[in-house]
């Protein structure tokens, strides 16, 4: 299974000035496979080590940080010796080994000689505890479900994703009908990789819900594990509420529809937590498309969509036969996964700024807005064909953005205000 994210670590071997690396993500996005690939296909060998299922290297930190001492006992445990320029170390689940995540400021400023590079779950990354991460003494890595493209690739549909890359529409519009049929199925797939692996494997429809059910049962014991006590009903309240909040019309996120009389003081913990740990994404009403588009922030009024489209699909129960009922898919839902889908596209490679535009009485709205290379983007998502769109080419016509992007299932073109990508084009 190919991940993008290969690249960036293979490249950054060659970085002379490389700190320890921190992959971070929710559980079950990759970080462990990604990880041993690496080792696998770019250094000579690799000294993995994964805390929380080698309970005797725990404490391998709490002594003292003297790194020959910590590389000693590395290569007795995995009967390697460790040369410095072809060895890499992985610390996996670096986040159950006491004191494991500080250990990294001293690999970085005593033996930066080292490939390290550690992984956890965010989790169980102590956000909400009293670890602090060492800062400016490591780099950072977040690790996602695998995109759109990514899907492709793992269906032998690379030239495909190549095409796209390439921007080749000539020839990318002889193959519309077969990206949309890939489409629907990442709907309803997602990106998990244990789930995209099992339908590759078995084009088994139920065995992929039945994958993403037992993702979701183990998320929610999560819940309990890792966050206070106190606040892990509301998180299971707010979890359990998004695919109710995404298939109103109006897709803002509501308290009310948690239950009734439910305020924000109650719940924002509880989604915060959810945002810190990689579980939810959340997009702001920005009151102006203005430059930083973070200083025209409406903290108050948002929506919150689930890291990935296959698991939201799977919350929502819908059914595998909508995905051979043509493009049902993408108005199933009220739009919901369409818009899932493109807030998580958007998400996968960086961290932009993402937000939402409505005018002061919420009658007009643009569904995303995001900060790109200095530039305010509009983007405008449609799940089918039908491209009517009132509020967007007011937005433009008052706004006059120098880029507006509408997405659907049209091909691309250009018109003087903007350009239509397809949604399967999207990444």
């Amino acid at each position: 299974m190919f991940r993008e994210k290969i690249n960036d670590l293979i490249r950054r071997k060659e970085d002379k000035f490389r700190k320890p690396l921190i992959v971070r993500g929710a559980r079950q996005v990759g970080k462990t496979w990604l990880l041993q690939e690496l080792g696998r296909t770019s250094f000579t060998q690799m000294v993995y080590v994964n805390f929380e299922e080698t309970p005797s290297l725990q404490n391998i930190f709490i002594k003292d940080f003297d790194i020959q001492r910590i590389i000693t006992i590395l290569q007795i445990h995995s009967q390697t010796t460790i040369s410095a320029g072809d060895t890499l170390i992985v610390f996996d689940e670096i986040q159950s080994a006491e004191r494991g995540i500080t250990s990294l400021k001293y690999f970085c400023e005593n033996a930066p000689q080292y490939h390290v590079i550690a992984a956890g779950s965010l989790l169980g990354m102590g956000l909400h505890s009293s670890i602090s991460f060492p800062v400016g003494k490591v780099d950072f890595m977040d690790l996602r479900p695998l995109s759109f493209g990514e899907f492709l690739f793992a269906m032998g549909e690379s030239a495909l994703v190549d095409a796209l890359r390439k921007k080749e529409w000539n020839i990318i519009s002889i193959f519309t009908e077969k990206l949309k049929e890939y489409l629907r199925y990442y709907f309803y797939v997602g990106g998990m990789p244990e789930v995209v692996d099992a339908f590759v494997k078995t084009r088994d429809w139920q065995l992929v819900r039945r994958i993403q059910n037992r993702i979701l049962s183990s998320y929610e014991g999560d819940f309990s594990k890792h966050a206070p006590g106190e606040i892990v009903p509301r998180i299971r309240m707010v979890w359990q509420s998004i695919p109710a909040q995404l298939a109103k019309e109006n897709k803002k996120f509501i308290y009310g529809v948690i239950r009734e009389g439910a305020r924000a003081k109650d719940f924002e913990l509880a989604i915060q937590w959810l945002v810190d740990c990689g579980l939810i994404l959340k997009s702001h009403r920005v009151s102006k498309p203005g430059m930083p588009l973070v200083a025209y922030q409406d903290s108050g009024t948002f929506k919150l969509f689930l890291h990935d489209v296959g698991l939201l699909s799977a919350m929502a129960a819908l059914n595998a036969k909508t995905i051979i009922e043509g493009d049902s898919i993408f108005t199933e839902f009220k739009g919901a996964l369409t818009e899932q889908y493109i807030m998580q596209q958007l998400r996968i490679q960086n961290e932009r700024y993402i937000g939402y535009w409505t005018n002061e009485r919420s009658t007009s709205e643009v569904d995303f807005i995001i900060q790109e290379e200095g530039l305010i983007i509009p983007i405008e998502v449609k799940s089918g064909e039908s491209l009517r769109a009132k509020s967007f080419r007011l937005f433009c016509e008052k706004f006059n953005p120098s880029k507006a992007i509408r997405t659907s299932l049209a091909d691309y073109h250009e018109e003087s205000w903007m350009t239509n990508i397809p949604l399967y084009a999207i990444e």
